[in-house]
């Protein structure tokens, strides 16, 4: 990911009412969901909610499809993943924060579990 798409995709989250849609759709799943029930869920007006979609779409974080008359958005977790990868990045030093084989978008762990690893020392 080159700075400037960061830049844009940290803007596009970087208001309360795009951040609130932009985690409604993370929760959704691939499945996305119609325009109107975001609008219901965040308690918007139509033109309010198309605003704030359409800086999302051009943030590069969410998509849209039409199935019949309804636009359903989902968010683009390939474009979340690059960047959470870029902020990531240089993370530690260059050393490894994440465990082998995980991803910056894995689900949280449960409560008692450990995102990060504990570093074993040589005794």
């Amino acid at each position: 990911m080159e700075i400037n798409d960061a830049v844009s995709a940290l803007s596009g989250l970087a208001q309360e009412t795009r951040l609130q849609a932009f985690r409604l759709l993370v929760q959704a799943g691939p499945a996305g969901l119609p325009a109107g029930r975001i609008g219901e869920a965040l308690g918007l007006p139509g033109a309010t909610l198309s605003f704030h979609l359409a800086n999302l779409k051009r943030a590069g974080l969410v998509q849209s499809r039409r199935e019949g008359r309804s636009l359903i958005y989902t968010a683009d977790f390939d474009a979340m993943g690059r960047l959470i990868e870029y902020l990531l990045e240089d993370c530690c030093g260059g050393q490894a924060c994440l465990p082998a084989g995980t991803s910056a978008c894995a689900p949280t762990p449960s409560a008692g579990e450990s995102r990060t690893p504990v570093q074993e020392t040589d005794s």
